[in-house]
């Protein structure tokens, strides 16, 4: 941790560091413990539990389109690290590890975890543990030089017998062009965005990930994005928890666009004339306004003269119109459907019992194979939420049976109702 955190610091330029320790925990817990995490605590936990193991040779053949995004992702790593070592730039090759680690951990095993935890032996998992088993042998090749001993870990938990002895003997991986798609990857970092702008609309309004919500509409003006939206809602479904994604290219619904002359650069080209050009201005059409947002000329006339104003002439911003969950960024326009029937409330009060007894199950210090029986006590709107959402509930939580009986157990808030609920393994 502290390697790592001096080689991404001012030090390796000769700068001054005030050496912080929070800067090691930070390290710590947004890099080293998450990439642990995904490899002893997800993939080897499962690929023991289902037996899975890779085939010596076999590459990834991806057709999930998640899966192309880490692979992509990967030889753009390996890119942007040889570029920043071969410029002898050692933070500069840091620094797309570290970003990586983000997307692996926080896009790629979130929104992939279900494939990987699926009792049928489809195709479907093996790709995804495919997948996963290239990118964290891959990895600890690329990171070895950074960090030296956890990627030998990495590596000799996942090497064949005929690889070289330690991640130290192997050659740097070579980029495969194959696996790389740029468009991919700007899609995706767009969906990212979005989902981005999502969450800080559901903090903005208190509304917990747990809880469902109707609907989201996106605005983009770029006809390929918005179709990538589209064809690939599921993702943001989930990461959101919204019922249904509407896509749009219009924005005018849902913010308004305001202009006003950007006077020391405007005043230099119209001079006296100052004064009708910003009436002008404030009579354009929202036609003309969308151009201007666009960062197109638009033309209009003063004293029947053209006047041609450009992107920089101006002074552009969007305001979420009045009484609406939105939000926007550069040209993504977000916007939330924040009314909460009693269908979304009762699904939300299923969603956050499952929380709590997964992190009872946790705590409980419960094998992730283990089947549990549950008895709880607690609120008749409790009990109806169970009922709605049985299947659900025992499904995510690997119950064989729950029973609403006074018993001895954890205390625990769902959602302002009170409940106990305790735990055991089923009987086999």
């Amino acid at each position: 941790a502290i390697r790592l955190y001096l080689l991404h610091s001012p030090a390796v330029r000769a700068d001054d560091l005030k050496f912080k320790e929070t800067g090691v925990e930070l390290v710590l817990r947004q890099v080293l413990i998450p990439l642990w995490s995904v490899f002893d605590g997800f993939f080897v936990t499962y690929a023991r539990i289902f037996d899975w193991s890779p085939k010596k040779g076999e590459e990834p053949k991806p057709e999930v389109l998640i899966d192309r995004w880490i692979l992509s992702l990967l030889q753009k790593l390996i890119i942007d690290v040889e570029e920043g070592m071969g410029q002898f730039d050692l933070s500069k090759a840091v620094e797309p590890f570290i970003g990586f680690v983000d997307q692996l951990t926080n896009w790629y095993i979130r929104r992939c975890r279900r494939r990987f935890y699926t009792d049928k032996d489809v195709e479907d998992r093996n790709q995804a543990f495919n997948t996963l088993y290239y990118v964290l042998k891959t990895l600890s090749q690329i990171a070895a030089p950074f960090i030296p001993l956890f990627s030998e870990s990495i590596y000799q938990h996942l090497k064949f017998d005929e690889d070289p002895e330690s991640v130290h003997l192997c050659e740097f991986p070579k980029v495969k062009e194959n696996l790389r798609d740029k468009n991919l990857e700007e899609e995706m970092s767009s969906m990212r965005s979005l989902c981005s702008l999502g969450h800080s609309l559901r903090k903005e309004h208190m509304l917990k990930v747990r809880q469902p919500l109707r609907k989201i509409t996106i605005a983009c003006p770029n006809e390929k994005t918005s179709q990538f939206f589209q064809k690939e809602s599921w993702l943001i479904s989930e990461e959101l928890n919204v019922k249904e994604v509407l896509t749009t290219k219009d924005d005018s619904a849902l913010v308004d666009i305001f202009v006003k002359p950007n006077f020391p650069v405007l005043g230099k080209k119209v001079g006296r004339n100052m004064r009708e050009v910003q009436s002008e201005i404030s009579k354009l059409e929202s036609d003309q306004l969308i151009d201007v947002f666009n960062r197109r000329d638009v033309s209009i006339f003063v004293e029947e003269e053209e006047v041609l104003l450009k992107p920089e002439d101006l002074v552009i911003r969007k305001v979420v119109k009045e009484g609406l969950a939105a939000s926007h960024h550069k040209d993504l326009t977000v916007s939330l459907d924040v009314y909460l029937d009693e269908e979304l409330l009762c699904e939300g009060m299923a969603r956050e019992l499952i929380n709590k007894m997964q992190r009872l199950r946790k705590e409980s210090g419960f094998e992730v194979t283990d089947r549990i029986e549950i008895q709880m006590e607690s609120t008749s709107l409790v009990k109806e939420a169970f009922e709605a959402h049985k299947d659900l509930i025992l499904s995510e939580v690997l119950g064989e049976k729950l029973e609403f009986i006074a018993c001895n157990g954890n205390e625990v808030d769902l959602n302002g109702e009170k409940a106990v609920i305790s735990l055991k393994v089923a009987k086999k």
